[in-house]
């Protein structure tokens, strides 16, 4: 068996946990892997003062909210980036104390060799799942909004052909088709943007949010959001 039909479908029939950064492609993971395996917890890592999740800036309030609404409880720590591999392994080995066998990620393009993740899942007794792995990126977008998915534009690089006005927007067919005539990559796999879900088959419930006003860093520019 190759190692990129293991990656894909190392979910199946197993105990996992997931990282989860609130975004469209940890959550359409999780929800591939969920049709497949048996969802333990969410990892979410946090920046050092805990304020804001590491990977999508986040407040940990609507964090825990989406996690509520999936119906699964959150392995969460605050690490700075020197720290970050060494919290991220004892979360890792703390779930496998809870039963997890399995880690799934929301990633599409990591190499075989030298993946990050896989060193970490190894270092911690787990196998690691990537069900997105090597998809094509309109398809997996495609697919994730074709499934009722509702998720929100919350970070934008300005460096890479978006703009202030893309926060707060939805991704939609239409949207995609904008942002591909744009150049920019329709999952914004490049650094282009990330999104918050707020809605889907996996939601109990819809999460509602308050904007807050935006805040720039360098090129980076944020959206935060508040539940409402």
């Amino acid at each position: 068996m190759s190692q990129s039909v293991n990656w894909k479908n190392n979910a199946q029939g197993q105990r996992f946990i997931a990282s989860f950064s609130g975004g469209k492609d940890s959550v359409l993971a999780l929800y591939k892997a969920r049709k497949v395996g048996h969802a333990l917890g969410l990892i979410v890592m946090l920046e050092e003062e805990g304020k804001r999740s590491r990977s999508h800036g986040m407040p940990p309030a609507l964090i825990l909210a989406q996690a509520q609404a999936i119906g699964l409880p959150v392995y969460t720590a605050a690490a700075s980036w020197a720290d970050y591999e060494h919290v991220f392994i004892q979360l890792l080995a703390e779930a496998k104390q809870q039963g997890a066998e399995v880690l799934v990620t929301g990633d599409l393009d990591m190499p075989i060799h030298n993946c990050w993740h896989d060193k970490v899942t190894k270092l911690a007794g787990l196998q690691l799942a990537m069900p997105l792995w090597e998809m094509d990126h309109r398809d997996a977008v495609q697919e994730f909004i074709d499934l009722g998915f509702v998720t929100m534009v919350v970070t934008v690089n300005l460096s890479l052909g978006m703009t202030e006005e893309d926060l707060g927007r939805v991704l939609t067919h239409e949207y995609i088709k904008e942002l591909e005539a744009r150049g920019i990559d329709p999952c914004g796999e490049g650094g282009e943007f990330h999104t918050t879900v707020l809605d889907g088959p996996l939601f109990q419930q819809p999460i509602t949010v308050r904007q807050c006003p935006i805040h720039k860093d360098g090129e980076y520019v944020f959206l935060p959001l508040e539940l409402a």
